[in-house]
């Protein structure tokens, strides 16, 4: 029996941004815009963010060299790349190890309603507004963006790589909420309600990590099994603040 997963998987979101800061206040304010000078791309980590990528390092860099991760991918949005640079700053870098930036791992675009609340979106687009609320987020496109499926679709190519280049390795994916969330629905082969049910449940938590362990007894071939599901226990040691804020605008409830 061949094995084509890595051996480890760690999907981990980024630290909190000063996007979720200005989205946060935004929408507490029933404001239209959100306070974002900055090309989404370009939104760098809060100083609160940053102590949350530090508390996490330290927890990969505990781990025996051996079980640390060797593959590090991660979406070349700021954020994502500024909390992949600090996980490696603290864990250190060993021989043979891959680090790259990956377009596919991106935060989901939103189109025309970048920038804008919930409130926002109503405001100036009230038939896009009702279009979502009745395709709901998992199709619902807007115009120059994209849906849940559509993430899903690029993520599939992504793991098309990743058995292909790193089976057997320890992967560390640092991206968005989104992404760690569609990957979930792929890796765990889930439907649209039960991603969504968990999506409801719990936004995922800035530096968390959900991952993956190969498991050569489960399945035909083996298969990779849930370890640990938006685990922010590194950070709950430190003391830090464990922020959740979502990276795209919430419906106001009826």
């Amino acid at each position: 029996m061949e094995q084509k997963w890595p051996q480890e998987i760690w999907l981990v979101r980024h630290g909190q941004s000063a996007g979720n800061v200005a989205r946060d206040a935004a929408e507490a304010a029933a404001g239209l815009h959100i306070d974002i000078a900055t090309r989404d791309v370009d939104v760098p980590l809060s100083d609160l963010g940053i102590e949350q990528a530090h508390d996490l390092a330290d927890w990969f860099a505990a781990m025996p060299a051996h079980s640390r991760p060797n593959v590090v991918l991660h979406s070349p949005y700021v954020r994502a790349a500024d909390t992949a640079r600090i996980l490696l700053g603290r864990m250190g870098t060993s021989p043979g190890m891959v680090v790259q930036s990956d377009e596919r791992l991106r935060e989901k675009e939103f189109g025309v309603i970048d920038r804008l609340t919930s409130h926002g979106i109503a405001h100036k687009y009230p038939e896009l507004f009702e279009q979502r609320q009745h395709v709901g987020k998992f199709y619902f496109r807007p115009p120059g963006g994209e849906s849940w499926c559509d993430v899903i679709l690029r993520l599939r190519s992504v793991l098309d790589t990743i058995t292909r280049e790193y089976c057997r390795e320890r992967v560390l994916i640092v991206g968005h909420q989104v992404t760690v969330n569609c990957f979930r629905y792929l890796l765990e082969r889930l439907d649209e309600s039960k991603i969504l049910e968990f999506d409801r449940i719990a936004d995922v938590p800035n530096c968390s990590v959900t991952s993956y362990s190969f498991d050569r007894s489960q399945g035909k071939n083996g298969k990779l099994v849930l370890r640990l599901t938006n685990f922010v226990t590194p950070l709950e040691a430190a003391g830090t603040t464990v922020t959740a804020q979502k990276d795209v605008p919430v419906a106001p409830k009826a």
